[in-house]
C-alpha cells in the first residue's frame, strides 16, 4: 500500500519553491520542476506533493483539506 504524503498543495506553477514552511524548524529552500507528464513532484525533504491544477481532478486532489 502506497504512503501518502504529509501535505499536498495544488500549484498554477510548474516550478514552484519548497522550504518546508517551519520557519526556522523547516529545511532549505529547493526550486522542483513538475513534469507536465505526471503534473506532480515531491519535495525530497519533506515530501510535500505539489500537483499542478490541471492535473488535480485527474489525480483525485482538492483544494479542500
Amino acid at each position: 500500500m502506497p504512503i501518502e504524503p504529509p501535505e499536498t498543495k495544488i500549484v498554477d506553477r510548474w516550478r514552484v519553491a519548497c522550504d518546508g514552511g517551519e520557519g526556522a524548524l523547516g529545511h532549505p529552500r529547493v526550486w522542483l520542476q513538475i513534469p507536465r507528464e505526471t503534473g506532480w513532484v515531491e519535495c525530497g525533504y519533506c515530501d510535500r506533493r505539489y500537483v499542478h491544477r490541471d492535473f488535480a481532478e485527474a489525480l483525485g486532489v482538492s483544494d479542500a483539506g
